[in-house]
């Protein structure tokens, strides 16, 4: 049986690659149960510096798998609680690990996969992409944290438009308001995202971690409360070793060599 997910590590960078291209990589119970354990292992794992997300075959991810609601008959709302719980662990974990995640978008997206599109925190996009919150179509509302990310990253009125509206949102737009980081050419996506992959591997991944942190807390903080966390998180690193490097290279006019702490 093929893997629904495929979770390959070199170079100190995870690679998560949704693996049902036949389905449009669309988000089925093992493929859930797989990105829960395969987050497990990218926030434990302290060899792993960076992780990637993309899909394999034409989509990115089409979200849920809607047969699977057919088929399920009275038990959809079971079904929907379990798939949704368990892709949520996996989401919490990867927005939660110390380290940065890079997600590569490799064509369209749409649902609970346009969730997982803009979790990362660096999102690479090819031309040929689109999103659609699709949710409306199917009587149903968002999961994959839609709901909590797409606001912040595009404002809440657009945010209420792409959601209630269904409408299709093509690459170029995407990157314009903001719910990717740039656009990529198609055949180039590849190679910039191991690029991509290969410098945040690089970097002082518990001082981005911290950042991470800190950008996440923002949004619930006040002004005075986000200052004194920041204090706190900056006289924490710079007690680290890898604030130590930093210095130590900036001194020596070389390059850092965080890797190697």
């Amino acid at each position: 049986m093929t893997a629904p997910l495929i979770v390959e590590v070199a170079d100190d960078v995870a690679w998560l690659t949704l693996n049902r291209p036949e389905a449009g990589n669309a988000v089925d119970l093992p493929m859930a149960r797989a990105l829960a354990e395969a987050s497990i292992r990218c926030q434990t794992d302290a060899s792993i510096r960076c992780v990637v997300l993309t899909g394999a075959g034409r989509l990115f991810c089409a979200g849920g798998d809607v047969g699977l609601f057919a088929a399920a008959g009275d038990r959809v709302p079971a079904l929907l609680s379990e798939l949704a719980g368990t892709l949520h662990a996996a989401l919490a974990r990867l927005a939660g690990m110390a380290k940065p995640l890079l997600v590569l978008v490799n064509g369209p997206a749409a649902g609970a996969g346009l969730s997982l599109a803009i979790s990362g925190d660096v999102v690479l996009c090819a031309r040929s992409a689109h999103f659609t919150a699709a949710y409306g179509a199917l009587g149903l509302t968002p999961d994959g944290g839609m709901s909590w990310t797409l606001p912040r990253l595009v404002g809440l009125r657009r945010a209420q438009e792409i959601i209630l509206t269904n409408r299709r949102i093509k690459a170029d737009e995407a990157e314009r308001i903001g719910m990717v980081t740039r656009l990529v050419d198609d055949e180039a996506l590849a190679g910039e995202g191991r690029d991509a992959a290969r410098r945040l591997a690089a970097s002082p991944v518990a001082a981005l971690g911290a950042a991470r942190a800190l950008l996440q807390q923002s949004f619930a903080s006040g002004y005075e409360t986000q200052l004194e966390r920041e204090a706190r998180t900056i006289a924490a690193a710079g007690a680290s070793v890898e604030c130590r490097e930093g210095l130590a290279a900036f001194f020596a006019k070389r390059p850092p060599d965080f890797k190697q702490l």
